[in-house]
């Protein structure tokens, strides 16, 4: 009885995501995707604090022979 109500709000939510036309600021945008930004925004800043997992890793797993 319930998956009428639960169709119709669905259906509602469809209906107003099609007609939603968010308001972009391009020149903003287009400045963004201009201009690279730091290199220091990708630098792990806790990369010297720790060991690398993968050199752990190998250590660790040994596959036995058959």
């Amino acid at each position: 009885m319930g998956r009428g109500r639960q169709k119709a709000k669905h259906t509602k939510l469809a209906r107003e995501l099609k007609s939603f036309s968010p308001t972009v600021n391009y020149s903003a945008l287009e400045r963004e995707l201009a201009h690279p930004s730091d290199e220091n925004d990708y630098v792990d800043k806790w990369a010297d604090l720790y060991g690398d997992e993968s050199d752990e890793d190998e250590d660790e797993y040994q596959p036995q022979q058959a």
